[in-house]
């Protein structure tokens, strides 16, 4: 049995000019594989081109022109844009220039509202059902999504369906039947939302509001974004077609595309979107809020029991938070991009999410808050920026026993803020910063929303390369200024 058991071992299959063959190995000779394509080009090194075989063609870096955001606008205004992207599916959308800044005159939260009513039903489609089973015949969804000054309505789809898509998306904006039964069932939604807002242990979206509200109290961005609970039951169609009027125009419109040809996207627009009559009429707009944001600085606080929050059944640990936050610049201004730079070099985060140099364990919120004081729980830098004004902040975590603690740390990084900042510190920042740009404007409909914000702003679009190009242009001592009179 032995001997059979050493003669079976030393066999081995061996593959030989595209088959496979048994051979026995013999005792003491070296073993080898003999490979199909190892006697075409004897000799030759990897490093090295075979004879004979053409030269290949590599894509270059180059031919940015055939990526850059094409524009046209409409006789009545509205702008069509568009981005060139391989691939079957398309990212289509209408973004408006309103929001909750726009709603010092009016209700606040009409804005809000108007995201729940989004693809209900309109003057072509009966219900929202329809909508969706329109859009489900080209693989296609769709998203309503409202900020302080920007209203998208989305669809991505297959790019074959543009023109129903379109056709769809200017029916939803400017055609909606708001029907009693549909404002109701937007009211439960939103009071529902209002609701988790107040009872989710991610105090996040909450603390910004109140961030908000106590930088630019009364104006502009300082407008709550959520429909007071009071004004949940004084919506109605009239109240929301006054706010229509003025502020869903086409002037006030971009009408964005990611993946689809321009010059059929500017027919669709042309077809569905011009001179066509909104479901309110085609009355001048003639109220409409240029206000400027004014910073005023100020407190907000608000205290609530957590203690029947918790998801299971350790309670939820009774911790404090705050936010501290300074003006900083628009998007429009030179010094956005060092400010920028700025958010990355604070970054910060939980204190369990480091998990190495891309996440932010190198940034100083890290380094000189969280591995500091094991008793922070949180420590993240955030930085809003809008047409006229922005808004940087900390939102920091702790025990309520060691409040005004945590807040002389998140202070004193503030003030060093102003201080020297170490070349390496610097660099990496920019190179974080180049490369969240990056990955982040690989997906289409973040490319979308990045065509429509820039186009409806500026009405032009800076290409990534060119923002790439913007972040290593300054120094340690650039233009960056923040006014740290209040410390």
């Amino acid at each position: 049995m032995a001997a059979m058991a050493l003669a079976a071992a030393r066999l081995l299959l061996v593959r030989g000019s595209g088959s496979w063959r048994r051979s026995r190995l013999r005792s003491g000779a070296p073993a080898h594989r003999c490979f199909s394509s190892g006697g075409a080009y004897p000799g030759t090194p990897l490093s090295s081109p075979f004879p004979g075989v053409p030269q290949p063609v590599f894509a270059t870096a180059g031919g940015q022109e055939k990526f850059e955001t094409k524009v046209t606008t409409l006789d009545n205004g509205l702008r069509v844009a568009s981005q060139n992207k391989f691939g079957q599916f398309c990212t289509v959308g209408i973004l408006i220039n309103s929001g909750s800044r726009y709603e010092a005159k009016y209700l606040s939260g009409i804005a809000h509202f108007l995201e729940k009513l989004a693809f209900s039903s309109t003057d072509r489609f009966d219900s929202k059902d329809e909508i969706l089973l329109t859009l489900e015949e080209h693989g296609g969804i769709c998203d309503c999504q409202t900020s302080r000054d920007t209203t998208m309505y989305a669809v991505s789809a297959d790019s074959k369906g543009l023109d129903t898509v379109v056709g769809l998306l200017a029916d939803v904006v400017l055609h909606p039947r708001l029907t009693d039964e549909e404002i109701e069932m937007a009211r439960m939604a939103v009071q529902f939302e209002l609701e988790d807002l107040n009872m989710r242990p991610d105090p996040e979206p909450l603390l910004t509001e109140m961030i908000h509200e106590a930088a630019y109290r009364e104006n502009t961005v300082g407008l709550h974004r959520f429909c007071p609970t009071e004004n949940i039951a004084k919506m109605d169609r009239e109240v929301l077609h006054s706010y229509l009027r003025n502020y869903y125009t086409p002037d006030r419109m971009v009408l964005a595309g990611v993946g689809v040809e321009h010059e059929h996207l500017v027919e669709c627009a042309r077809k569905y979107l011009l001179g066509t009559q909104p479901a309110w009429g085609c009355e001048k707009a003639v109220d409409v809020d240029r206000s400027v944001a004014q910073y005023t600085g100020g407190v907000v606080k608000l205290e609530r029991d957590m203690s029947n929050v918790s998801l299971g059944p350790a309670p939820f640990p009774e911790l404090t938070h705050i936010m501290i936050g300074l003006e900083s610049c628009s998007f429009l201004e030179d010094d956005f991009i060092p400010f920028a730079v700025l958010n990355m070099m604070m970054g910060g985060g939980g204190s369990f999410s480091a998990g190495g140099p891309g996440k932010g364990m190198f940034t100083r919120l890290y380094l000189h808050v969280l591995n500091r004081h094991h008793w922070m729980y949180n420590a993240t830098s955030y930085h809003h920026s809008y047409e006229d004004t922005g808004l940087l902040c900390v939102h920091a975590s702790a025990d309520p026993r060691q409040v005004r603690e945590m807040v002389e740390i998140i202070t004193k990084e503030f003030i060093l803020m102003a201080g020297t900042v170490d070349v390496v510190e610097l660099e990496r920042a920019k190179t974080q910063l180049m490369s969240m740009l990056m990955m982040n404007l690989e997906s289409r409909p973040v490319i979308f929303e990045d065509v429509g914000r820039q186009v409806l702003a500026t009405r032009s679009r800076k290409l990534p390369h060119e923002l790439c190009a913007l972040i290593p242009c300054f120094a340690e001592t650039g233009p960056c200024q923040l006014n740290l009179s209040e410390f």
